[in-house]
């Protein structure tokens, strides 16, 4: 979110599309953390599963808006 909100407040697509891969890397980064989550027995399978997913869609968001934004600036 604060990638996304830094890139924003940038003024123009190119430099907000750099901060949006930088939100598509910290939601991998998460999707890491879930699985160090897992082996330290703080969450459930299910509970990866679920947030796992959710990672998941985000980046799929997120890379939508790059497509979109990109488009813009071709």
């Amino acid at each position: 979110m604060h990638n996304i909100a830094e890139g924003f407040e940038a003024g123009y697509n190119a430099e907000f599309v750099r901060f949006l891969k930088m939100a598509r890397r910290s939601a991998g980064e998460v999707q890491s953390q879930l699985y160090l989550a897992l082996d330290a027995g703080y969450i459930t399978q299910e509970e990866l599963k679920t947030s796992y997913e959710l990672t998941v869609e985000t980046k799929k968001l997120i890379n939508g808006f790059i497509s979109y934004l990109t488009k813009l600036t071709n």
